[in-house]
């Protein structure tokens, strides 16, 4: 573990953080559901992963280190269910994507929701073991507002009325979710932590005109639920040691090779990013169901954006010169020297992973690594 001064997030040449799980992995967390394979056993073939994984990272050039989000089924539940007063059930259904529903999994509130002893913290300390010079060990969680939307959900029998029991009105399940974070938050940071990610699917429903009809859920005042959404997140940051990095990303959906919406980001850039207090704003732009550059007008000054222009859902290389021209076109808003690029999500964000070989997922990276070289000499 390095104890020197490290550089930190955003890299020139970035990831969200998830890859794809090797065989090993998928075959331990199925003997671990079936009752024939143990916790302590579960634990040794994911720290085997995690070790190749890094060794991969490392050896591919990137400066930052992930586990890859091996240790979870999924890129948010695990992290909800993880926290005090928040219980794992099965829902009536798996999300909706196009083309396909996931596996059906929600996050019920049961009880006051609070941080302490949360296991990502242990994971995250695992990674930070194998951190060396020049590398930063980054922990992706779920953004805040994240949380609060499933919890509000009514996806399974009773999660409504259990809520509620707990929490009459969302003012006082705001503020505990939030301070359930800064509980993690600070966790992380003793443990070593400097680079924090807030992923973020809720800003992708919103630039969706057909949310209500995809979603079922009621039509909203755009207004309304971005400025909780960045107060949710922002409540969650206040406090936060000077040198520790919080960003956040923010997709259309990633299972499985498929999304669940899409639009520009034109709602919600108002809010989003003039507003919250994030370090940087990891942005799925790898097709036109992200829309134009043009909402990155908003972003305040001084902030940083990573455009996600390479697609982690098909195995196919973007045309360099393509990128390169496209990083200039985003350049007409954000200066330049505040753009970096990393692909447009994780290529596994739920455990099932998307439709591509590791072999492809590499060649990924290292399109990312040629690409940000030509465009700033440095990766």
């Amino acid at each position: 573990m390095s104890t020197s001064i490290q550089p930190n997030a955003p890299f020139r040449a970035d990831i969200v953080g998830s890859f794809l799980r090797p065989q090993a992995v998928k075959d331990a967390r199925a003997a671990y559901a079936a009752g024939t394979l143990d916790d302590d056993g579960l634990k040794a073939v994911e720290d085997d992963a995690i070790r190749d994984l890094v060794a991969k990272q490392k050896a591919a050039g990137l400066q930052v280190i992930t586990d890859g989000e091996f240790r979870r089924s999924y890129w948010h539940l695990d992290f909800m269910w993880g926290l005090n007063g928040i219980e794992r059930r099965t829902s009536r259904t798996g999300y909706m994507f196009h083309d396909e529903e996931t596996t059906a999994d929600t996050a019920v509130v049961t009880g006051k929701i609070s941080g302490e002893n949360h296991p990502f913290v242990e994971h995250f300390k695992f990674v930070k073991a194998l951190e060396e010079d020049g590398q930063v060990a980054r922990q992706t969680i779920p953004a805040p507002i994240q949380t609060y939307s499933e919890v509000v959900l009514d996806r399974c029998d009773g999660q409504v009325e259990s809520l509620r029991a707990v929490y009459p009105d969302d003012e006082q399940l705001v503020e505990d979710i939030a301070a359930a974070y800064r509980t993690v938050i600070a966790d992380l940071y003793a443990a070593g932590c400097r680079s924090i990610q807030f992923d973020d699917c809720t800003w992708g429903i919103y630039c969706d005109t057909d949310f209500v009809a995809k979603t079922g859920m009621k039509a909203v005042d755009i207004q309304k639920v971005s400025e909780l959404g960045v107060r949710a997140n922002n409540l969650a940051i206040e406090g936060k040691p000077d040198d520790l990095v919080i960003n956040t990303h923010v997709c259309r959906g990633n299972y499985h090779s498929t999304y669940a919406f899409e639009g520009g980001y034109d709602p919600i850039a108002p809010y989003l990013f003039a507003d919250e207090n994030v370090d940087a704003f990891y942005l799925e732009f790898d097709t036109p169901r992200a829309g134009t550059f043009e909402p990155l007008k908003y972003v305040a000054p001084g902030k940083k954006v990573v455009l996600g222009l390479v697609t982690s859902k098909q195995p196919g290389l973007e045309d360099e010169d393509l990128l390169v021209s496209r990083i200039h076109e985003a350049a007409k808003y954000v200066p330049l020297e505040n753009l970096y690029l990393s692909p447009q999500c994780g290529f596994a964000s739920c455990e099932c992973g998307n439709k591509l070989t590791e072999d492809e997922q590499w060649a990924k990276v290292a399109l990312v690594k040629r690409v940000a070289e030509k465009v700033w000499g440095e990766a």
